[in-house]
C-alpha cells in the first residue's frame, strides 16, 4: 500500500481515527488545569499538585522520541493502537486514583500514550495521504492541537463544576475505545524496509537528568531544605546525567539529538527560547485558574472561561506573525517583540491581587498570550530554515523536546514557588483566623463561603502566592528577551515560507525526527499553496504530448514495474479500488498512442513510452529541485541523500498526481 492507493472515503475514515487520537493527547496537556483546586480539595497533597502536569509533560516528551523509531520497527498501526491502549490505562487509572501520587501515576502513563499517539498521527499521515492533498490534512491536525489548548481548561472546569473532575479521565475512554475499534479496521498495515537504530542510551540519561532536576526544584523549600545533602545530591545527579549524556550522544551512532547542532547558532538560540516559552506557558496554564478560583471566587468553569484572554492573543499572535513571516521573510523581530511582550505580561500579573478587577486581569493575560504567540510560531521555522538536510527531522524533534522540558520545569518550579509561599502566607493568615477549618481553606468553594472577615486573610494569602510566583518568573522571561537579541537573521528557504501559516508549528506538536519525511511535509505544504497550478504546470513543461490521464497510466506501468513484474490493468485498478471498466478506455488511448503494450502477462512501456515517462519524470524533478534549490548543501553526503529523498518525491507526485478516483 502507498499513499493514493485509499479512496476518499477510506483517507476520510483513516483521518477522522488519527484525528480522534491527536484529540485526546492534546487535550489531557492542558484539561486538568481547570480542575486542579478541585482535586486538590478532594485528594489533598497541595504541594505535589504542579506533578498532576509535569508527569503527563515528561513521559509524553520520551514518548515522542521513541515512538517515531518503534512505528518504523514494528509498523505504526500497531503502535498506535499500543499508544491508544496505553492512554486509555492511565485515564482509568487517574479517573479511579484516591490519592495524589496514584494520580500523577495515572498522568505519567497517560503522558507515555499521548506522545506516542502524536507522533504516530503524523506518521500516518504520510502513509496514506497522498502529497497533493496532505498539506491541507496536516493544516487540520495542527489547528485541532491550537484549539485544544483552547478549550483544555474549560472543559476540564464544566467537569469539575457539574459533574466529577474525574470525568476530566473518563470522558478519555468511550472516545478512545471507539479509536482504536476504527484504527483497526481502517488503518492499513505499513511497515518501512530500513530499520532505524534506536539511542536508547541517550533517552534513558536525558530522562533521569531532567527527572533528578525537576524532583530537586519541587522538593526544595518545601520537603527538604534547599541546602540539605537531598536536594543538593538531586542537583549533582542532574548534572551527573546530563554530563553523561553529552558523553554518550558523542558515540552513538544516531545520537537523539546530535551535539552538532548546537554548533548552529540558531538551534542553540531557539533551544533556549523554546525552553523559555514552554516554561512560561504551560506554568502560567496551570496555575492561573487556581488563582482566579481562590482569589476571585470563580467556578472552575468560570476560571477556564476567564483564561480565554490569554488564549485569544496566544492564538491571534501566532497566526498574524505566520503570516507576515511568510510574506517578509524576516523573522528575528518577532521573538524578540515576543519576549519583550511576554516579560511584560509576566510582570503585569505579579502586580494582581483581591482588589484587581476582571477588565483588568483579562487585560494582563492578553498581553501574556500576546507575547507567547508572537515568539513561539517563529522558533521551529527558524531551525528548519538553517540546518542541514540530515538534521532536519532532530532538529525539528528537539526544539519541540526543548519545549515540552521546558514546560515540565515550568510547571515545577511554578509549583514550587507558589507551594513555598502559600505555606507561609497561611501560617500567618491561621494566626489571624485561628478557628478557620484546613480543609475550608483548601477548597476555594468552601473558601469563599465564609464570612468575609473570616476568608479575607486566606484569599490574602493566596494572592500574595501568585504574585510571588510571576513575579520570580520575570527573570526567566528576561533571560529569554536577552538571548533572542542574538538570534541570526537567515533568509528564508520556500519551505520555511511555507510552513510559516501552519499553527502545528507555532505549538511545537511533537513530530518525527526523520528527515524524508520532514522534506515529505514541507513538500506537501508547498504542493497546498499552488495546488491549482502544479500539476498543470509540470506537465506542460515536460515536453510531451502526454494528457493527464495518459501521464499517470504511463507513470502507474513503469513504476509498479520497477517494483517487480509487469502489472496487468486488473492489479492496477485493484490497488487504486476502481473498476477495471473505468480505467480501460485511457490505457487503450495509451496503447493507440503507441505509449504501452501488452508483454506476456502484463503491460509495459514502448520505447516512446519510456521516453515519454522519463520526461514527465525529469520534469517533476526539475519543479522539486525550483523548490527546494535553496537547500543546496556544499556537503557532498548530505547532497546525496537530499537527491535521493527528492528522486523519491518526483516518482512519488508522478504517481500520485493524476490519480482517478470513484
Amino acid at each position: 500500500m502507498t499513499p493514493g492507493t485509499l479512496s476518499r472515503t477510506q483517507m476520510n475514515l483513516v483521518f477522522t481515527t488519527i484525528l480522534l487520537g491527536m484529540l485526546l493527547a492534546a487535550l489531557d496537556q492542558t484539561i486538568v488545569s481547570s480542575a486542579l483546586p478541585t482535586i486538590v480539595a478532594d485528594l489533598g497533597g497541595a504541594g505535589h499538585m504542579a506533578w498532576v502536569v509535569t508527569a503527563y509533560l515528561l513521559t509524553e516528551a520520551v514518548s515522542a522520541v521513541l515512538v517515531g523509531r518503534f512505528g518504523d520497527l514494528f509498523g505504526r498501526k500497531l503502535i498506535f493502537q499500543s499508544s491508544a491502549v496505553c492512554f486509555v490505562l492511565g485515564s482509568a487509572v487517574a479517573g479511579v486514583a484516591h490519592s495524589m501520587t496514584l494520580l500523577i501515576v495515572g498522568r505519567a502513563i497517560q503522558g507515555i500514550g499521548g506522545g506516542g499517539l502524536m507522533v504516530t498521527a503524523q506518521a500516518l499521515i504520510a502513509d496514506v495521504i497522498p502529497l497533493r492533498d496532505r498539506g491541507r490534512y496536516q493544516g487540520a491536525l495542527g489547528a485541532v492541537f491550537g484549539l485544544t489548548t483552547v478549550l483544555g481548561p474549560t472543559l476540564g472546569g464544566l467537569f469539575a463544576d457539574h459533574a466529577s473532575w474525574r470525568w476530566c479521565f473518563y470522558v478519555n475512554l468511550p472516545v478512545a475505545v471507539v479509536m482504536v475499534v476504527l484504527a483497526a479496521r481502517t488503518i492499513p498495515s505499513v511497515t518501512r524496509t530500513t530499520k532505524p537504530l534506536i539511542d536508547y542510551l541517550g533517552i534513558v540519561l536525558v530522562t533521569l537528568g531532567v527527572v533528578s532536576l525537576i524532583l530537586a526544584l519541587e522538593w526544595g523549600g518545601d520537603e527538604y531544605a534547599w541546602t540539605s545533602p537531598m536536594i543538593l545530591g538531586m542537583f549533582g545527579c542532574a548534572a551527573a546525567f546530563f554530563a553523561l549524556f553529552v558523553f554518550a550522544e558523542k558515540r552513538a551512532a544516531e545520537p537523539m539529538l546530535p551535539l552538532r547542532l548546537f554548533a548552529n547558532p540558531v538551534f542553540a538560540v531557539c533551544g533556549v527560547l523554546s525552553f523559555v516559552v514552554g516554561f512560561a506557558m504551560l506554568g502560567a496554564m496551570t496555575f492561573l485558574p487556581s488563582y482566579l478560583q481562590y482569589v476571585d471566587g470563580v467556578s472552575a468553569t468560570g476560571s477556564g472561561f476567564r483564561t480565554l484572554p490569554l488564549m485569544a492573543g496566544l492564538l491571534v499572535m501566532s497566526v498574524l506573525s505566520g503570516s507576515v513571516i511568510s510574506r517578509t521573510g524576516r523573522y528575528k523581530a518577532f521573538p524578540v517583540a515576543g519576549t519583550a511582550v511576554m516579560t511584560l505580561g509576566l510582570a503585569l500579573m505579579s502586580t494582581m491581587d483581591r482588589d484587581t478587577g476582571v477588565a483588568l486581569e483579562s487585560l494582563y493575560m492578553f498581553v501574556l498570550g500576546a507575547g507567547l504567540g508572537l515568539a513561539m510560531q517563529v522558533l521551529t521555522i527558524a531551525v528548519q530554515n538553517t540546518v542541514a538536510y540530515r538534521d532536519l527531522g532532530t532538529a525539528t524533534a528537539g526544539v519541540t523536546f526543548f519545549r515540552t522540558v521546558g514546560g515540565a520545569v515550568g510547571t515545577a518550579v511554578f509549583g514550587t514557588l507558589y507551594a513555598n509561599r502559600l505555606s507561609q502566607e497561611l501560617t500567618t493568615a491561621f494566626g489571624v483566623s485561628p478557628t478557620v477549618p484546613p480543609d475550608t481553606v483548601a477548597d476555594p468553594t468552601a473558601l469563599h463561603r465564609l464570612p468575609a472577615v473570616d476568608a479575607a486573610p486566606f484569599i490574602g494569602a493566596y494572592a500574595s502566592a501568585i504574585g510571588h510566583v510571576f513575579g520570580w518568573v520575570v527573570p526567566i522571561a528576561v533571560v529569554g528577551f536577552l538571548v533572542s537579541l542574538v538570534l541570526k537573521q537567515v533568509p528564508l528557504r520556500n519551505t520555511a515560507r511555507a510552513g510559516a501559516t501552519d499553527v502545528g508549528e507555532g505549538f511545537g506538536t511533537p513530530d518525527t525526527a526523520d528527515a524524508d519525511r520532514q522534506l515529505e511535509r514541507t513538500v506537501a505544504q508547498l504542493i497546498r499553496r499552488g495546488a491549482a497550478t502544479a500539476a498543470p504546470e509540470v506537465l506542460a513543461g515536460s515536453g510531451t504530448a502526454l494528457e493527464p490521464g495518459e501521464a499517470w497510466v504511463v507513470g502507474q506501468v513503469q513504476l509498479r514495474a520497477r517494483r517487480g513484474s509487469p502489472p496487468t490493468l486488473e492489479e492496477i485498478a485493484a490497488a487504486h479500488r476502481v473498476p477495471a471498466d473505468v480505467l480501460a478506455p485511457v490505457f487503450l488511448q495509451a496503447v493507440e498512442d503507441g505509449h504501452l503494450r501488452a508483454d506476456g502477462a502484463g503491460l509495459a512501456l514502448t520505447e516512446r513510452g519510456a521516453e515519454a515517462f522519463g520526461q514527465v519524470a525529469a520534469a517533476w524533478r526539475r519543479w522539486l529541485v525550483g523548490q527546494l534549490e535553496d537547500w543546496d548543501t556544499t556537503d557532498p553526503v548530505d547532497r546525496a541523500r537530499l537527491d535521493r529523498a527528492i528522486d523519491t518525491l518526483a516518482d512519488r507526485l508522478l504517481d500520485e498526481e493524476q490519480l482517478i478516483r470513484t
